[in-house]
């Protein structure tokens, strides 16, 4: 086989080669849309590998880094729906969605938990972003969470049902103390440690805790 002949058979190899990488390329936007389209959202591990993590690994740019418990802490405490909305609306040197606009809320939402786990955490992470949007009852929350403290009096918790506790501290105004479940309180984390309530359904909590210890009882025949 003549020299040409190689250098020519060679090129067109090439070219092939070089027209279908740049065919994959032009493809992976339309598939990663499609991959979105059909729901498939990923999880909070796949998107700080994707995106967070180029900031949050390191603590570039005043990024509180992963793993970092103390800076993670604080931040925690605003609980997922502030911490979202900083995300999406982008925070000091942090952009808008992290700088991948392509980031579902959800998606957002995921990572946002994932890094608070991996700094020592223990949130849930969000899976059904179906699930429609109704504040929950105070009922439902107490029972959920609430009693697990404020049955017993736990680590100084007002115990539902004692009626002085709870006037007193319903005194100082229900804003002061739906702040305080907010941003935790003495052995109280924030949110009462389910940081996905809502500023409304923690009101809902401390009124029906409120109502539980002071309405009036039935008198014994």
């Amino acid at each position: 086989m003549s020299a040409n002949l190689v250098r020519g058979e060679t090129k067109m190899r090439l070219g092939g080669g070089l027209r279908r990488g740049i065919l994959l390329v032009a493809l992976m936007p339309l598939a990663f849309g499609a991959a979105l389209a059909l729901g498939a959202d990923r999880s909070g591990q796949q998107v700080v590998a994707e995106a967070c993590g180029k900031c949050h690994t390191t603590g570039e740019k005043g990024a509180p880094k992963i793993g970092d418990k103390n800076a993670w802490a604080k931040r925690a405490a605003q609980g997922l729906s502030e911490l979202t909305q900083h995300a999406l609306k982008g925070i000091r040197e942090m952009p808008a969605h992290g700088g991948a606009p392509g980031l579902t809320d959800f998606e957002i939402q995921r990572a946002i938990t994932y890094m608070v786990n991996h700094s020592g955490g223990k949130w849930i992470e969000p899976t059904n972003k179906a699930a429609p949007a109704v504040a929950r009852t105070g009922e439902e929350i107490v029972k959920a969470k609430c009693f697990t403290c404020h049955q017993a009096g736990v680590n100084g918790a007002p115990k539902i049902g004692d009626r002085d506790a709870w006037t007193a501290r319903v005194k100082r105004g229900l804003d002061v103390v739906v702040n305080s479940a907010i941003h935790g309180h003495g052995a109280m984390p924030a949110r009462g440690g389910l940081p996905d309530l809502t500023d409304a359904e923690i009101r809902n909590a401390v009124i029906y805790m409120f109502t539980q210890s002071t309405a009036p009882q039935p008198q014994k025949k």
